[in-house]
C-alpha cells in the first residue's frame, strides 16, 4: 500500500454535506455519511433517487459539486484518484472483460484494474494462488477455467466480487449486484456476501439496491434516499421501518424481517367492521 494510506485509520468513508448538480439540476443534496471499518451499509431508494451517483462519489469516480468526500482518509481533489481507486473494490454487474477470459483471468485483472489482461503482464505464483482462493471462497472452485461467455449471470457476479477483492481493499462497493439474477443466483450471491464478513472482519462495504429482499442478513446500516436527499440513515434496525420505507418509495409498504432477511408487501387498508358487505 502506498505511503500515506494508514491501515487502521477510521473512518473508511466520510461524506459531509455533499451535493451533485448536473446541467443545473440537483442530483444529490445535503448528503452526509460516515462508514467505519467492518460496517456494511446499504443505499436504498427508488430508481432515480441518486444511489448510483452517491456510489460514484464513494468510489472516487466522481467529485461532488459542493461539500467534501474523504475516501480512506484522503479528500477528493487532493489525491491521485487513479491510485486511490486501486484500493477500493468496485463490483459493477455490467462489467465486460472485452474478451472470453477464464474466471481466473478475470479475477487477476483486479490487480491491474483493467478489463482485459495487460499484454506481457504475468501474475506471480502467489497471486495465482490468491486468485484461486478467492474463487473458491465465492463458490466457484470448479469453474476457475470456465470462460466468461459460458458463465451464468450469478457466476459472473460472484467472479466480479472475487476480482474486486484481489487487491485486498479496505472498502467494497456493490452497485446492484443482484441485477438480472434468478432466485437461486440471488440467494447464492447473498450467502457468499454474508460469509465474507467472517473472512474479512475489517472490510467495509456499501451496497446499492432498490429491493430489500436483496439485503444480506449482515447489513449493519442503511441510508434511505428520496429525490437525491437522505430520508434516514443509521443502524439497519432503526432505519428499516414500514413507515420510513413507505415514505422512501412513496407507497404504503409493510416491512417484515425473518431469520435476518427483510421482505416487503404493499400495505392494504383494513376493511371497516361496519362497512358494506362484499359485492355491494
Amino acid at each position: 500500500m502506498p505511503h500515506g494510506f494508514p491501515v487502521t485509520a477510521p473512518p473508511v468513508l466520510c461524506v459531509t454535506d455533499a451535493a451533485v448538480v448536473r446541467d443545473g439540476r440537483p442530483i444529490l443534496s445535503e448528503v452526509s455519511l460516515t462508514v467505519r471499518a467492518g460496517e456494511h451499509w446499504a443505499l436504498l431508494g427508488a430508481n432515480g433517487a441518486g444511489k448510483s451517483t452517491l456510489l460514484s462519489l464513494l468510489g472516487a469516480v466522481a467529485h461532488p459539486t459542493r461539500g467534501t468526500v474523504e475516501v480512506l482518509g484522503h479528500r477528493l481533489g487532493r489525491v491521485d484518484l487513479r491510485e486511490l481507486r486501486s484500493y477500493v473494490g468496485h463490483v459493477n454487474p455490467r462489467h465486460d472483460p472485452g474478451s472470453p477470459l477464464t474466471v481466473r483471468d478475470v479475477v487477476l485483472t483486479g490487480l491491474t484494474n483493467t478489463n482485459d489482461r495487460v499484454p506481457r503482464w504475468q501474475p506471480t505464483p502467489e497471486q495465482v494462488v490468491e486468485a484461486d482462493r478467492l474463487i473458491g471462497l465465492l463458490g466457484l472452485g470448479e469453474r476457475h477455467g470456465a470462460r466468461w461467455p459460458t458463465l451464468s449471470q450469478g457466476e459472473r457476479g460472484r467472479t466480479l466480487i472475487a476480482r474486486a477483492l484481489m487487491p485486498r481493499p479496505r472498502l467494497l462497493l456493490l452497485d446492484e449486484p443482484a441485477t438480472g439474477l434468478d432466485v437461486a443466483g440471488r440467494e447464492q450471491l447473498i450467502e457468499r456476501l454474508d460469509a465474507l464478513q467472517d473472512t474479512y472482519p475489517q472490510l467495509a462495504s456499501v451496497l446499492v439496491t432498490h429491493h430489500l429482499e436483496e439485503l444480506p442478513p449482515g447489513t449493519t446500516h442503511v441510508m434511505l434516499l428520496r429525490d437525491g436527499r437522505p430520508l434516514a440513515a443509521g443502524p439497519a434496525d432503526e432505519v428499516l421501518t414500514s413507515d420510513q420505507v413507505s415514505k422512501c418509495f412513496d407507497h404504503p409498504i409493510r416491512l417484515t424481517r425473518t431469520d435476518g432477511r427483510w421482505s416487503v408487501r404493499a400495505s392494504r387498508p383494513t376493511a371497516r367492521p361496519d362497512g358494506p358487505p362484499p359485492g355491494r
